[in-house]
């Protein structure tokens, strides 16, 4: 079962790009996304760029609306995902566990509906 693991943080917190802690932080994004193809539940996975690069479209009664920004105005913002194919919903929490990020964001994990 395909299941998508969403990165979720506060782009103000957490470690900060050209110091030793990003530095940890990416090694450790290095090292679980080895993990999770080495294991062969990997089927895709990629960082967003930041969240002042997004767009939202909106359609009201007919109106397209075209927003700069985020759909939601939160502190956490969406920063990358995982899709990763496994057997169950608790090896899924597992290996969200184990995303750096969680020691500072949150990891939304959300199984992939399929249609036959």
């Amino acid at each position: 079962m395909q299941f998508m693991l969403l990165i979720y943080s506060d782009e103000s917190a957490g470690p900060k790009p050209e110091t030793p802690e990003f530095g940890e932080l990416m090694q450790g994004y290095g090292a679980f996304t080895e993990e999770v193809k080495t294991s062969g539940v990997m089927e895709s996975g990629a960082p967003l760029q930041a969240v002042a690069t997004a767009t939202t479209v909106r359609v009201r009664n007919g109106s397209t609306e075209i927003i700069d920004g985020p759909f939601a105005e939160t502190k956490e913002q969406l920063g990358g995902f995982y899709i990763l194919d496994c057997e169950d919903l608790d090896t899924a929490l597992s290996y969200a566990a184990k995303i750096p990020t969680a020691k500072h964001g949150s990891i939304e994990v959300r199984p992939i509906m399929v249609f036959e």
